[in-house]
């Protein structure tokens, strides 16, 4: 006999998390919440949308990061992914205790006695390398145009917007930009900001100004543009949170392009050192800049011949969506 569950993620209804396209994230992969549905119809259990379960008896909820609970009498599970600094509920541990279970990377909830300590997961793709000289492309960064409204510990927004400038006034040649949001001024927050951005909003529409000249457009698939770039700036949101490792390095490497890692404090601990240029090396992006250029050929192919190990070997399972999914599913069956 069929049981059913409710999943609530926002921005979703209609079971569109299931769709092979995500439609409230542009790069969002729905890799994840089909593999977890599958699995769980596996197990004789069918996880819908809420709208879709209208009517149905409920065994169990799952929310997709922190939000408000339903007043229902069944058990819930919590899966947070997102960084606490966006999802201020993930981290908070009152909050958490009123789940029956917890799935998070945070080490920080690790005192939980119901949380299960999960990477941010991925979908794990084995694909061919370009070598050097097949990448024309020398630099590139590929992010939506954001920021904090305020100041937090750790911001690495303002350290991508701070490498993008950096490029576009000194090598403009050996940087491409990509991503959502960048034919406008970043977002700004102050009044005196507030008012910038739109005189240069203003002038990006009647005269044709752009605010980022290394702008290339949004793109479709990340793995286009990473396949036929040497190297990615790969920066999380913010720095200094252990175990918050995100796709933004495994898209880079899974196309065989060598990632400029700047997050996680512990990421040694996961991926070897020999897989990514670590940012926090160097002092400011022209010492980086110097180093990058000084890598040749030979070089090059040992940054790949590493990451291959590395997505071939034992410890990038725990990265993989089909493990988190195993454990999460296990946990809950």
């Amino acid at each position: 006999m069929m049981r059913y569950a409710n999943i609530f993620a926002a921005g979703h209804r209609n079971n569109s998390q299931f769709s092979f396209v995500d439609s409230a994230h542009k790069y969002g992969s729905t890799h994840l919440m089909r593999l977890l549905r599958d699995t769980f119809m596996n197990k004789g259990i069918e996880i819908n949308t809420p709208d879709i379960n209208i009517g149905k008896p409920i065994s169990f909820e799952i929310y997709v990061e922190g939000q408000v609970l339903e007043k229902h009498s069944c058990s819930k599970y919590l899966l947070s992914l997102e960084n606490p600094f966006i999802n201020v509920m993930n981290a908070d541990l009152e909050y958490c205790k009123q789940f029956n279970q917890v799935f998070s990377w945070n080490p920080k909830l690790n005192d939980l006695s119901n949380h299960t300590l999960l990477m941010v997961p991925n979908e794990l793709r084995i694909l061919p390398f370009k070598e050097f000289d097949q990448r024309p492309i020398f630099s590139t960064l590929i992010n939506a145009n954001k920021r904090f409204p305020k100041s937090i510990p750790g911001d690495l927004y303002e350290e991508r917007l701070a490498t993008i400038k950096w490029y576009e006034s000194y090598h403009p040649e050996d940087f491409q930009l990509y991503g959502l949001g960048w034919e406008k001024p970043s977002p700004a927050f102050t009044k005196v900001g507030k008012l910038r951005r739109r005189i240069d909003r203003l002038r990006s529409q009647l005269y044709g100004y752009k605010p980022f000249p290394s702008f290339h457009g949004s793109v479709e698939d990340k793995t286009s543009i990473f396949s036929v770039s040497k190297f990615a700036f790969c920066y999380e949101n913010t720095k200094n949170l252990q175990n918050y490792i995100t796709e933004k390095i495994f898209d880079a490497m899974m196309a065989g392009c060598v990632p400029i890692y700047w997050g996680a404090d512990n990421v040694g601990e996961y991926i070897p050192k020999e897989c990514f240029i670590d940012r926090r090396l160097f002092s400011d992006n022209s010492e980086l800049y110097a180093f990058l250029k000084a890598i040749d050929a030979k070089r090059y192919l040992r940054y790949q011949e590493s990451i291959q190990r590395f997505l071939q070997g034992p410890k990038m399972e725990i990265f993989d969506a089909k493990y988190y999914v195993n454990r999460l599913v296990n946990t809950i069956t």
